[in-house]
């Protein structure tokens, strides 16, 4: 059982955090894997305007969780023979604006829409039930209103263990020697939030390992599109001593890496995505399988197989999480080292899993502010601050 986490600093992040609706325990395996008939087969066909991706808050080059979601459907979209996938950016946020691009995607044509991101929901789950024609792929939620899931017949959602993947990052942080830590996260969505609170237990479980203090300090900046605001609060960061910061926020990785360039000896760590090809700067990225399951679902879809209704989650033991494949940014952290913690995961040796916080533990307490949250924690070696 987790013991109170005492908290060095009193200025607390009043945001609130929506309950998590799904089960932390690891479900009955699924294959989410389609097999054949392959694209190169003559019955199967794809239409010029069939694959549609919508856009959450930022962009489709954000070098993160858009980009990774479009990449997959892309890829199969060339497969088939089309020459891209489409991609509609809502003009703004909220249910009704996001039903709105929905509504434009298939009076377009779409007969498989992307939708990335928690914040389509609402949308998705009112479209699922007006288009049942209509494949989604819910990428990081299960379509919900009033908190209350439904996935439906023409619906899969594709969820990811992103404490696993931040457990990761934390531990390959501490155990490169890094003991002064920085978390970053865009809004507290509970994908956000489940790689902040994996970063932490990855980071104390390597400090007991090593027999070492770490401090970290950590943010939501509300946002996941880059501000001088973001690069004025990570330099300052930098400046007091963190050593690293683990930018968990889409496109707020572009203001944490200027205000590192402006440093010395400063580092940042990427999301979703491998985001080490943008920067030497980048050590690492804590990645989700994003590509390759949003692959897998579209080609499900017209080889027979799309698991509509189904919930699959990808964590290690269906190779569903990781970090970056290049571990030379890296002092002492090696690949040996990776594939040791990484089984470990994988198998839930020592019941390491059991280590790992996510928002799942507090599901039976709605409306949790942060600080509530946070009390719950389990550090007997991380000294935590939270800055507004």
């Amino acid at each position: 059982m987790k013991k109170l986490l005492t908290l060095l600093l009193t200025l607390f992040v009043a945001l609130t955090l929506v309950a998590c609706t799904t089960d932390k325990e690891t479900p009955t395996p699924v294959d989410p894997k389609p097999t054949d008939p392959k694209p190169t087969d003559p019955e199967f066909t794809v239409g010029e305007d069939d694959l549609y991706l919508i856009t959450d808050l930022g962009t489709i080059d954000d070098k993160s969780f858009n980009q990774g979601s479009y990449e997959g459907l892309d890829k199969f979209a060339k497969e088939a023979g089309l020459e891209k996938a489409q991609y509609i950016r809502p003009q703004g946020e909220g249910d009704q604006v996001y039903k709105a691009a929905i509504d434009q995607a298939v009076a377009a044509g779409a007969k498989v829409i992307v939708t990335p991101g928690f914040l389509f929901e609402g949308a998705v789950h009112e479209a699922q039930e007006q288009y049942p024609n209509v494949k989604f792929i819910a990428v990081d939620f299960e379509p919900a209103v009033n908190y209350v899931p439904k996935v439906g017949a023409n619906t899969v959602s594709l969820l990811y263990r992103e404490e696993q993947s931040g457990f990761l990052a934390g531990y390959a942080a501490v155990k490169d020697g890094y003991t002064k830590l920085g978390f970053m996260g865009g809004m507290a969505v509970p994908a956000v939030v489940n790689f902040g609170y994996g970063y932490l237990s990855g980071a104390e479980y390597a400090a007991k390992e090593m027999g070492v203090d770490v401090e970290v300090k950590y943010h939501y900046t509300g946002k996941f599109v880059e501000s001088p605001e973001i690069q004025t609060l990570a330099a300052s960061w930098y400046n007091s001593g963190t050593e690293v910061i683990f930018s968990c926020g889409g496109g707020i990785y572009a203001s944490v890496l200027a205000a590192a360039k402006q440093s010395t000896d400063k580092f940042v760590i990427g999301v979703d995505s491998d985001q080490t090809v943008e920067d030497e700067l980048f050590i690492t990225s804590a990645m989700k399988s994003l590509q390759t399951s949003v692959y897998d679902a579209a080609k499900a879809v017209y080889a027979g197989n799309f698991q509509g209704g189904k919930t699959l989650r990808y964590g290690a033991d269906q190779d569903g999480v990781s970090l970056s494949s290049d571990f030379s940014r890296f002092k002492t952290f090696t690949e040996t080292d990776y594939k040791a913690i990484y089984d470990k995961l994988a198998k839930n040796t020592d019941g390491i899993l059991d280590s790992i916080y996510s928002i799942a533990d507090s599901k039976e307490g709605d409306n949790l502010t942060v600080k509530e949250v946070m009390s719950t924690l389990t550090f007997e070696k991380v000294t935590l601050e939270i800055f507004e």
